[in-house]
């Protein structure tokens, strides 16, 4: 009996320690955030594995939103007002994850100049960036800023630091979306490297993320409908961005996933914002 029980707790400790590795690891990939090297980790800078990495993306989204949360939180505590807050926060949100999904975007949107699928993949894989390019940029941090400035003046500060928690986490799980659902659009790309998701380690991450939706979101007292729409809408735009791949480029790569996670998190937080009374 004694033996047994020192098993489990051996699997329990051994199924942590891959839980918690694995989300240091989606945080070293998405974000520049410094995160310390584990003491079980045996090579902690290892290229990232989406086969693996993929089911935590959900638990890694939310702690990076915790930084811009808490900003949010102070400047509202300040009495910074709202649109100052928002912009602090989405700030800060670019910061920690060195713009990472803005450059997505920015690629994605100047590659509507190309007239041929090579052209387009050369385009996004240029490191210039262009009139179509600058101007998608402008427009996500206009309306990222706007709905959260408007939900912020909505809603108390624990309500609009949850919305925008749970908004960081269903967008990046949106964002897988295009990466299991098509394949890589060049052999030599980042998507390619980093080994394709599967269909059931992304069900399992949908399933985390509106696990974690729904009760953050009722512990903050967000309306139900709300959280509905911010599951739904963040859902639909990465099943849009994966279609607008498949047209496109006839595959995905990291770029494409950048864009989705910018237009799920928009789509989020203002189908969030529709059913917030002022």
């Amino acid at each position: 009996m004694s033996d047994q029980l020192e098993k489990a707790q051996s699997v329990s400790t051994s199924a942590w320690q891959e839980f918690l590795t694995d989300v240091a690891r989606c945080l070293r990939f998405y974000s520049r955030l410094p995160v310390q090297s584990l003491p079980w980790e045996h090579d902690p800078y290892a290229p990232p594995d989406f086969q693996r990495l993929t089911r935590v993306l959900p638990v890694a989204g939310l702690a990076l939103g915790l930084l811009p949360a808490l900003v949010l939180a102070v400047a509202l505590f300040l009495t910074l007002g709202p649109w100052l807050a928002a912009t602090l926060s989405v700030a800060t949100m670019a910061l920690t994850t060195g713009a990472f999904h803005e450059d997505g975007l920015a690629d994605t949107a100047d590659s509507f100049g190309g007239a041929t699928r090579e052209r387009r993949l050369a385009i996004m894989k240029d490191s210039l960036i262009g009139s179509y390019g600058a101007s998608a940029l402008i427009l996500s941090f206009a309306l990222r800023i706007g709905a959260l400035a408007t939900l912020a003046s909505r809603l108390d500060p624990f309500a609009a630091c949850a919305s925008l928690l749970i908004a960081a986490s269903l967008s990046r799980t949106a964002a897988l979306m295009p990466l299991v659902l098509l394949p890589p659009a060049r052999p030599d790309g980042a998507s390619h490297a980093v080994g394709q998701p599967t269909r059931e380690a992304f069900w399992f991450a949908a399933a985390l993320a509106a696990g974690l939706a729904v009760i953050l979101g009722m512990i903050a007292g967000l309306a139900p409908s709300g959280i509905a729409l911010m599951l739904s809408l963040s859902a639909l735009s990465g099943l849009a961005l994966t279609r607008f791949a498949a047209r496109h480029i006839q595959g995905q790569t990291g770029d494409i996933a950048g864009a989705a996670q910018q237009i799920a998190e928009i789509a989020a937080l203002i189908g969030l914002l529709t059913v917030t009374e002022p």
